[in-house]
């Protein structure tokens, strides 16, 4: 048993940060035409997450294309494939999978922001020296 999982154990990838359902993503992935290799974004909305230590953990994220099509894409997080991640936005969500937004439409399917504030150093006060 120790050799399966030995075998199905990756390291994750370092590009990837900690995803939430609701967070508003850009992927960058590698893709690979003919003999050339080029870098791809997709833009979207995290909708589900699998998680867990094996290879098979996923996230799938969804964008609205032109004229109202939704698309649906799910990336493995261990994949090499996956250049980097990087957030945009959170929102808040009470839910694990956002299944419901495919059945929604223009402003129904928008999701409350959650405003981040970046920390940051405070500033120590000068103080006259005592006499």
């Amino acid at each position: 048993m120790d050799l399966v999982n030995a075998i199905t154990k990756r390291d994750a990838n370092p590009h990837i940060p900690e995803l939430h359902p609701g967070d508003r993503v850009k992927v960058h992935t590698r893709i690979v035409e003919g003999d050339r290799e080029r870098i791809q974004v997709f833009q979207g909305t995290v909708m589900r997450l699998r998680k867990g230590k094996s290879a098979n953990a996923s996230f799938t994220v969804r964008r609205i294309a032109t004229h109202g099509i939704g698309v649906e894409r799910t990336f493995l997080l261990h994949s090499p494939r996956v250049e980097r991640v990087e957030i945009l936005g959170r929102t808040h969500v009470r839910r694990a999978q956002l299944y419901y937004l495919r059945g929604r439409h223009g402003k129904a399917a928008r999701l409350r922001e959650i405003r981040i504030v970046e920390a940051q150093p405070e500033e120590i006060p000068e103080t006259p020296p005592s006499e």
